[in-house]
């Protein structure tokens, strides 16, 4: 990129589109050792990471800015350290998400699905996907996202396809997938089944139904039952007493009647009954509860569902059937009140199973669905990550992850749905045989009849994103891809999903190629609002990443998400923390225009060889830490904190201190002048590196700068590890070993420059004088701390803003010196003075010292009398002798502040 002059502001708006532009036009974002290319090098290991591929349905918001910033600072980090790093992307079909977009649209024309068919249906949705699909990932390119879009995949593009059906018929062959009744969720409106995932639970306000289950023998008897939903009574098949309670153990083996239908069903016992429940005792309805499926399961108790698809009462429900179930819900208590069945009713919290897709309420059903026998490919995914090939970061959820695999259940993979896999089993309307096949077949294999149809259901959506690692390098086919790139490397995602989207890509993984699919799961928290609380619209408090971008820029929002947040751990948002990077990022700008402005200012070689500074040896020393620290931070995956890290370091240490020491410096011209710039070139080029992964854009413009300006004086300015061609490619600044010098240079310019700065200043605030403003000052200085502070001198009364700083070993005119404010500095043993009676009137000076001395006064009077009180009898030792220490430091103030006063007579 051709450079001009570096504006004086940087115009996030105007650079990132050119920035994006220009890294995908050169192909950076492509693996730097790509097995199609003639020089590929099968030596080389790569860095590779799956997006977790978003919904095609899908807007940004903050989870997927999360993931986005995460990943690629992994990707960038890793593509300069010179490994061939591959971010392969891709979306999501979203089965129920995207049919349901259809049917909505469908909806405002006045038209069903099955009013256009199942192949219009399918064709409108695919016309959908080409106008809307995309829209999710501009969004994710906006964020910075270095993927190869030349490798982007989709779940329903041909070749995953392939493989979602080669996934199927390989577990089918092996005796894994079978189709059998179950109880599952099943979503009324959607008319299909749903997972685990997809259901969201809310606490509502609700009813507890008491009611009478009479014995058949004996109806003048009855055990007292109680239940939140009272339909389902009608598929009631035993009622279950816990085994010890002595109220209930002489009805077990009894028969009762179900109210109103009066079918008899048995009493049976068993210890999951909560004998605090109700009135102790508990119907089962196995067919529309899952708790009580397991019960049934136990017991080998009747099936009976009552609901229909629409989720209206079935024939098994009598003279109820038809009704809404929610109808049937009052119908039936106010018979059952009627018949005299009903004890009570009482006010009750229900914890109510919704759709996350519309928020209807969710049924636990009976129906027939494809299931796979998940636990014997579960246990090498859980050996897996057991035995270390598979690491979690952070290790507490590898607990988690074990008591989940330990206890997993058949997985539902079917949905009634029409946007999807659709599940390739065939049946014979002659010989009723399933016919299962790679290929669509024509006939059926059994008999040979052409009279063969397809499932209508399609596989759940989970099915096929579990295949994702390799699917999307070419799987099954033995691709270059999947041969050189496949195990990936991290699998990143939200901490949420670890069961169902993590946990089923290794058990396919694991299946499907032998080998697990990544060596490290890394999961991030969720993003809360400022206080901690969950982001919700009917809260108002939901954060878009847009509207953000737009306001601060992508820097600002990638560096709040990735310095704020800890692996596993939630983290609280508010625009203010975007904002304030947003100075950051401003604060980059500026600091990189002083040092493109000095070194085009400064001589393009050197005459000798360096007298480095005190300044000098600081910066270069905690560079050198700071590289250090931020390697080590990165390779165990504390992301946040290195960011933090450098963050303070730019902002703290090189911008604050070494820049405004730097100024002093250059105005000296010659040898002092270049080495100055070229100490400022090597630190912000190291900067720039560091923080790229954080904030891409600005970093990037800058260094092109940077490196345009070096290069433009010639060899001497050279960067430490070369000017790639952009930074994006740079290479990554690697650790040195600490020396010997660097502990003294950062001690000394700390106990030097900076900590008497500090002291000036703070004496400046204590006056009211602002800090840059010019005055004089001294500084007595122990003998032995001569050598260190008279080299700073220089130093010191640029960053104190002091005219002609005096150092002296003693106090040369104790009467003049006593009216000076002052402050002891214990870690050198000198004292620094103000010379402000050219700034600041007596009458000012003796106005502060009283009111400074009126409150040290209060201090000791209030320790005085706490000390002389039992508190030092009752008070721990450790605490009284504290107490005791503030009252000497207080009492020594106390006299210096006298002293002070006397001098001003």
């Amino acid at each position: 990129m051709n450079k001009k002059s570096l504006p004086k502001t940087y115009d996030f708006n105007k650079t990132e589109k050119r920035l994006y532009s220009w890294w995908e036009k050169k192909g950076f974002f492509q693996p730097s050792n790509d097995p199609k290319a003639p020089d590929f090098d099968p030596t080389k290991k790569p860095f590779v990471i799956s997006i977790p591929p978003p919904n095609i349905t899908g807007s940004l918001h903050l989870g997927h800015a999360m993931f986005v910033s995460l990943e690629d600072l992994m990707i960038r980090y890793h593509r300069m350290l010179g490994e061939p790093s591959l971010w392969v992307p891709g979306s999501d079909h979203a089965g129920i998400a995207t049919q349901l977009q259809i049917e909505k649209a469908l909806a405002k024309e006045g038209k069903t699905r099955e009013d256009l068919g199942r192949d219009a249906f399918i064709e409108r949705t695919w016309a959908w996907r080409e106008e809307y699909g995309g829209i999710i990932t501009e969004q994710i390119r906006r964020l910075g996202a270095s993927c190869d879009w030349e490798r982007e995949r989709f779940t329903l593009d041909e070749g995953l396809s392939r493989a979602v059906r080669e996934a199927f018929v390989t577990l089918y062959e092996k005796g894994l997938i079978y189709r059998g009744p179950r109880l599952i969720n099943w979503s009324p409106n959607l008319r299909t089944a749903v997972s685990d995932l997809e259901v969201e639970y809310s606490q509502e306000p609700g009813k507890l139904y008491f009611f009478k289950y009479r014995l058949a023998d004996d109806p003048d008897q009855f055990l007292p039952v109680a239940t939140t939903r009272p339909e389902t009574i009608l598929g009631d098949t035993a009622v279950a007493v816990h085994p010890d309670d002595k109220h209930f153990q002489q009805f077990i083996g009894k028969k009762v009647l179900v109210p109103i239908v009066d079918r008899e069903i048995p009493v049976i016992s068993d210890e999951y009954v909560d004998r605090e429940f109700g009135g102790g005792a508990l119907k089962i309805t196995p067919a529309h509860d899952p708790h009580d499926y397991e019960i049934a399961q136990r017991h080998n108790l009747e099936l009976i569902s009552i609901l229909n698809r629409d989720a209206t009462i079935n024939s098994n429900g009598g003279a109820y059937e038809g009704l809404d179930r929610l109808d049937c819900r009052k119908k039936l208590w106010a018979d059952m009140k009627a018949a005299g069945l009903v004890i009570k009713e009482e006010d009750y919290t229900l914890n109510v199973p919704r759709s996350q897709r519309g928020g209807e309420i969710i049924e636990p059903m009976i129906s027939d669905q494809w299931f796979v026998k998940i636990e014997p490919i579960a246990k090498p995914a859980l050996d897996a990550v057991r035995n270390g090939t598979i690491k979690i970061i952070p290790d507490y959820f590898t607990k988690v992850y074990f008591n989940w695999m330990e206890n997993i259940r058949d997985w539902c993979i079917s949905r009634q749905l029409w946007w999807g896999h659709r599940i390739p089993v065939w049946y014979c309307d002659e010989c009723n045989e399933m016919t299962v096949k790679r290929e669509d077949p024509t006939e059926c294999q059994h008999c040979g009849s052409k009279n063969i149809h397809q499932d209508e259901d399609v596989l759940d959506t989970w099915f096929s994103s579990g295949l994702w690692p390799f699917s999307t390098l070419g799987w099954p086919d033995q691709t270059p891809d999947l041969k050189y790139f496949y195990p990936t490397s991290v699998m990143e995602t939200g901490y949420d999903i670890l069961f169902f989207w993590v946990a089923r890509m290794v058990m396919s993984g694991m299946e499907f190629t032998g080998e697990a699919p990544f060596h490290t799961i890394y999961l991030h928290g969720l993003i809360r609002d400022e206080h901690g609380q969950k982001m919700s619209k009917t809260k108002g408090n939901v954060i878009d990443p847009l509207i953000v971008m737009d306001e601060f820029g992508t820097d600002a929002l990638r560096f709040t998400l990735l310095v704020g947040s800890t692996p596993g751990n939630d983290m609280n948002l508010s625009v203010k923390k975007v904002e304030a990077n947003r100075n950051f990022a401003n604060k980059i700008w500026n600091a990189a225009r002083f040092v493109i402005n000095a070194i085009e200012n400064a001589p393009d070689k050197p005459n000798a060889d360096p007298e480095w500074t005190p300044a000098d040896e600081y910066i270069h020393a905690r560079m050198r830490e700071t590289v250090r620290d931020v390697n080590r931070l990165f390779e165990g995956y504390q992301f946040g904190e290195a960011g933090r890290q450098i963050y303070e370091f730019f902002w703290g240490e090189f911008a604050d201190w070494y820049i405004e020491s730097a100024k002093g410096q250059l105005d000296e011209g010659g040898d002092r002048a270049f080495y100055t710039a070229w100490t400022l070139m090597r630190v912000l080029d190291k900067c720039l590196r560091l923080l790229h992964p954080f904030t891409p854009y600005v970093t990037e413009e800058l260094w092109g700068y940077l490196k345009e300006t070096a290069n433009s004086k010639g060899t001497a300015y050279e960067a430490e590890d070369g000017w790639a061609e952009a930074l994006i490619i740079a290479q990554w600044p690697r650790s040195k070993e600490q020396e010997s010098w660097e502990k003294d240079a950062v001690n000394s310019y700390t106990s030097g420059t900076i900590e008497h700065t500090r002291a000036f200043r703070s004496l400046k605030t204590d006056l009211n004088i602002p800090a840059n403003q010019i005055t004089g000052g001294s500084i007595i200085v122990n003998s032995e701390k001569e050598y260190l502070i008279k080299p700073q001198a220089n130093s010191i009364g640029t960053l104190g803003a002091i005219d002609n700083l005096e150092i002296f070993n003693s106090i040369p005119n104790s009467n003049l010196y006593r009216k000076y404010p002052s402050v002891s500095i214990p870690s050198s043993g000198s004292t620094v003075y103000l010379n402000v009676t050219d700034y600041v009137s007596l009458k000012e000076m003796r106005a502060k010292l009283q009111k400074e001395l009126f409150t040290t006064q209060s201090q000791i009077k209030r320790l005085e009398g706490l000390l002389g009180s039992d508190f030092a009898k009752k008070a721990p030792a450790q605490v009284v002798e504290t107490e005791r220490s503030k009252l000497d430091s207080y009492k020594k103030t106390c006299q210096k502040i006298k002293e002070q006063l006397d001098a001003l007579e």
